[in-house]
């Protein structure tokens, strides 16, 4: 018997297979990279070497309003390391500026004071001025133009009018943009509403390069690069991290120069080949990414990659924000079939984007190839049921349900432990 444990929430949860029946396990080599350096050290030797930029020190002197933009609390970023450094970094030529912290949400809600706590620290919450960026409040947003996609570019008013702009961020492997990271501290970190429906539309997210560690011809990325050259996003600094959510690389400088190496040295690591199964079990990496269904579905593609057409996915994820969003939610709730669902979005132009639709359609396309089978939080289950998928109370269950579900007497399993970060090579 092998046995294997997925992240969920903040503990874990363990699987025994047998041998026989594991057609592999599927684990990104970042979780076995051991970094030479402490955390610290090499967030501040990437800071002392920033890739085609000048040091952030340089780009601060004489500058009065600097904005960094930082991910918000469902990203893993560990700002009370990178956070710390960039303010030490941008006081040491320009101590009379003033900073602020702006929070880039995308389409997410708001941060809790105990969660802005939990990312950056007592000192800093209560020192620095922090705005939380909210992509509905048009009064926040000033008008920059057309992206190339032809959509309205509609960014943050502090952002834009900084005198400098850096963001921090890390970069994994993404579900639709390639990867995280860049670019997407502005599209779609700090963009309106407006914008970030025309870059998500059903034709980009039906795009078959519009795919987990795909950057050429993505057109999601493509819009995202050019609003950040928009922006004035002058300097970036972005970790990598492991399973334990520590850093074991750092990527500074250049928006798109220093961003592009970091992609470079994940997809060496997170690269693995499909095996392929008629049962896949996978998570989305515990907290903080699997706080809800709505970000679960980035774990599910990678299951999609590598399970058989007709197979069954199984997903453990604590979801203990419940579905992470109210049209996301209703609209499976209340179809008559999901195949309905794809239609409908296929059918829309770009300007006819609602919110939650490319997830939606990433579902949606998942559930009209696959059983879906979710371990969450108890409390969750009949969120889950709702949605037209399957609920479990453990993995044992889960598998259980779904040997159910397939004719196979023995079916074969694949594991992926942590769902969003790796690229299933197919």
């Amino acid at each position: 018997m092998k046995q294997i444990k997925f992240p969920f929430g903040r503990k874990e949860l363990e699987l025994e297979v047998e041998e026989e029946r594991l057609r592999g396990v599927l684990l990104s080599q970042a979780h076995k990279f051991k970094a030479e350096k402490s955390e610290t050290e090499i967030v501040k030797e990437a800071m002392e070497n920033p890739i085609d930029s000048k040091k952030l020190s340089g780009l601060a002197r004489g500058k009065k309003e600097i904005v960094i933009i930082s991910s918000d609390h469902t990203r893993p970023v560990p700002s009370h390391i990178t956070m710390p450094i960039l303010l030490e970094e941008i006081r040491k030529t320009a101590p009379e500026a003033e900073i602020t912290i702006l929070v880039a949400t995308g389409f997410h809600r708001a941060s809790t004071d105990a969660e802005l706590r939990d990312k950056y620290g007592d000192e800093i919450v209560d020192s620095v001025k922090i705005e939380m960026h909210d992509s509905r409040d048009e009064e926040q947003m000033v008008n920059l133009g057309q992206l190339p996609s032809g959509g309205d570019m509609l960014l943050n008013k502090t952002a834009v009018e900084a005198d400098l702009l850096v963001a921090e961020g890390f970069i994994e492997p993404h579900f639709f943009a390639g990867f995280s990271g860049g670019r997407k501290s502005v599209l779609p970190g700090v963009a309106s509403k407006t914008t970030v429906l025309a870059n998500h539309c059903a034709e980009f997210i039906d795009s078959p390069n519009a795919r987990t560690g795909n950057l050429e011809g993505n057109p999601m990325h493509k819009d995202m690069l050019y609003a950040a050259k928009a922006a004035g996003l002058a300097f970036i600094l972005n970790v990598v991290i492991d399973a334990e959510k520590k850093v074991i690389n750092a990527f500074a400088g250049h928006r798109e120069k220093a961003h592009l190496k970091g992609t470079e040295f994940v997809d060496a690591l997170a690269g693995v080949d499909a095996k392929p199964a008629d049962i896949v079990v996978t998570t989305n990496g515990g907290y903080p990414l699997d706080q809800n269904i709505y970000q679960a579905v980035k774990g599910m593609t990678a299951a999609e990659a590598t399970c058989k057409e007709g197979g069954v996915i199984i997903i453990a994820a604590e979801c203990s924000d419940g579905h992470g969003g109210e049209e996301f939610y209703q609209t499976f709730r209340d179809t008559d079939s999901v195949q309905e669902i794809m239609d409908d979005i296929l059918a829309r132009g770009r300007k006819e984007t609602v919110p939650d639709q490319w997830e939606t359609q990433i579902l949606a396309r998942i559930m009209l190839k696959f059983k879906v089978i979710m371990i969450t939080d108890p409390g969750q289950r009949q969120i889950v049921e709702d949605m037209g998928m399957d609920w479990a109370q453990d993995l044992k269950a889960a598998v259980k349900k779904a040997e159910g579900m397939l004719e196979a007497e023995n079916p074969t399993i694949t594991a992926i432990p942590d769902g969003v970060s790796v690229i299933v090579r197919q």
